[in-house]
C-alpha cells in the first residue's frame, strides 16, 4: 500500500486530519469489498466506486435471482450490468464461506456489508435462516475485515432495530397518512432505545449484526459506519410483496398487478433514493471521524404514505391497479420517519432526490426493462 495512503489512514484513525488538509493528500485507488453486491443496493454502491476508478471486488451467491422468474439472463441481472465493469471482480460466493470471504478481503481497504435476508415475512417462516444470513453472515464478514487490518467497514442496518419502541411513539391521524407528534416530530433519533421490546426475528438477527459492528469498531480500531436504514428505493430494484414496496407498487402499476395493503394504507415511511445512500457511505469514508451510528432516510421532507405513492403512481403512469386490504401484519409500523440531523451534521450531508424525481426516474427505469417483470 502507497504510503500517501498509510499517511491518510494513519490520520483517519488518530482523528486528527482536518478536512481542508483532505485535497492536498493524493489517494491511490482503493480497494473496496461489497457483500451483496449483486442486490439492489450493494450493486450501486460497486457501480459507484467503480466508475471512481476503484477496484471493487462484488461477493454475492445470487440467492435473490428467485424473484425473477423469465429467463435466466434475468436470473443474473445485476450481475450482468456489473459484468461490463473491468475494475470489478465478481466472486460467486456465500459470504458464510470464510475461507473465500477472507481471501477475498486480503489488502481490501474498506468493506461494504449489504449481503442480507431482508424480509420480515421471511424471519417468521425461517427465524433460523435469516438468523444464518443476517447475525452470523455479519460476524463471518467482520472477523475478515478484522484479521486482514481493513480499515474501514459499512454495515447495512435497518430502522428495524428499534423494535415496537417505534410504535410506543405518539402518533396523530391525517386524511392520508399517520404522523409522529411531539418528541419525535422531526422523526426517530439514533437515541431511541432498543431495549425492551419485540422485536421480529429479522429485527433480531440485524440488531445483532449492528452490535457487532458497532464493538469491533470499539474493541479493534475499525472505523465502522452503522447506518440504520429507512426505506431505499430507484432503479435495479426487484420489489415483491414483502420488500422493496416502492419499486414493487411500481412495478404492479405498470403490469396492472392488484396491490395488498396491509393496514389502512396510510402508514408512512421516509424514502430515500439509492444515490442519496451512496453519497452518505461515502463521505463517512472520506470524513476524519471513528466509529458512529446514523440513522439515514429522507426525513420528514422525503415521506411518503401508500396512499400517496399510489396517487403518484396514477399521476406518473396514467395507471392505477385494483387495491386489496387486509389486515396488519407482525410488526408493522404505522409510522417511521428518520430524524437525519446527526447525518447532516457529522457528514455535512443531505439527501438531494426528492420522492417525485426519485418516482419518475424508477418509473421509467421499470418502463424500459418492463419484460424482467412479466
Amino acid at each position: 500500500m502507497p504510503n500517501d495512503r498509510n499517511i491518510y489512514l494513519k490520520f483517519i484513525n488518530k482523528k486528527i486530519l482536518h478536512e481542508k488538509q483532505l485535497k492536498y493528500i493524493i489517494i491511490s485507488k482503493m480497494k473496496i469489498v461489497v457483500t451483496g453486491g449483486a442486490g439492489f443496493i450493494g450493486s450501486h454502491i460497486a457501480e459507484h466506486y467503480a466508475k471512481q476508478g476503484e477496484h471493487v471486488v462484488v461477493i454475492d451467491n445470487l440467492s435473490r435471482n428467485r424473484l425473477l422468474k423469465k429467463n435466466s439472463n434475468d436470473f443474473q441481472y445485476n450481475w450482468n450490468y456489473l459484468s461490463k465493469f473491468k475494475n470489478i471482480k465478481l466472486v460467486k460466493a456465500d459470504v458464510n464461506n470464510t475461507k473465500i470471504l477472507f481471501n477475498e478481503t486480503k489488502d481490501a481497504d474498506a468493506v461494504i456489508h449489504a449481503a442480507a435476508q431482508t424480509a420480515v415475512t421471511t424471519s417468521l417462516i425461517n427465524p433460523r435462516e435469516d438468523f444464518v444470513n443476517n447475525a452470523f453472515a455479519t460476524f463471518n464478514t467482520l472477523e475478515a475485515a478484522r484479521k486482514n487490518d481493513v480499515k474501514f467497514f459499512i454495515y447495512c442496518s435497518t430502522n428495524k432495530v428499534y423494535g415496537e419502541n417505534v410504535n410506543r411513539i405518539a402518533i396523530k391521524e391525517l386524511k392520508k397518512r399517520y404522523t409522529f407528534t411531539g418528541k419525535y416530530a422531526k422523526g426517530v433519533d439514533e437515541t431511541l432505545s432498543i431495549d425492551l421490546c419485540e422485536h421480529s426475528p429479522y429485527g433480531c438477527s440485524k440488531l445483532a449484526s449492528d452490535v457487532y459492528t458497532q464493538d469491533y469498531g470499539y474493541v479493534y480500531g475499525i472505523k465502522t459506519g452503522i447506518f440504520r436504514m429507512s426505506c431505499i428505493y430507484g432503479t435495479r430494484q426487484f420489489g415483491v410483496e414483502d420488500q422493496g414496496w416502492v419499486a414493487w407498487f411500481t412495478i404492479a402499476t405498470l403490469l396492472n398487478k392488484p396491490i395488498t395493503i396491509y393496514g389502512d394504507g396510510k402508514q408512512i415511511r421516509d424514502v430515500l433514493f439509492i444515490t442519496d445512500v451512496i453519497s452518505a457511505y461515502d463521505a463517512f469514508i472520506k470524513k476524519p471521524m471513528l466509529s458512529e451510528v446514523f440513522n439515514l432516510g429522507g426525513g420528514p421532507k422525503f415521506s411518503l404514505s401508500l396512499l400517496e405513492l399510489i396517487d403518484m403512481l396514477k399521476k406518473l403512469t396514467g395507471k392505477s391497479s385494483k387495491i386489496r386490504f387486509d389486515k396488519w401484519r407482525t410488526s408493522d409500523q404505522k409510522v417511521y420517519i428518520s430524524d437525519i440531523s446527526k447525518a447532516k451534521k457529522l457528514l455535512d450531508w443531505k439527501p438531494k432526490i426528492s420522492p417525485k424525481e426519485g418516482l419518475k426516474i424508477l418509473v421509467n427505469w421499470a418502463k424500459d426493462n418492463i419484460t424482467l417483470f412479466g
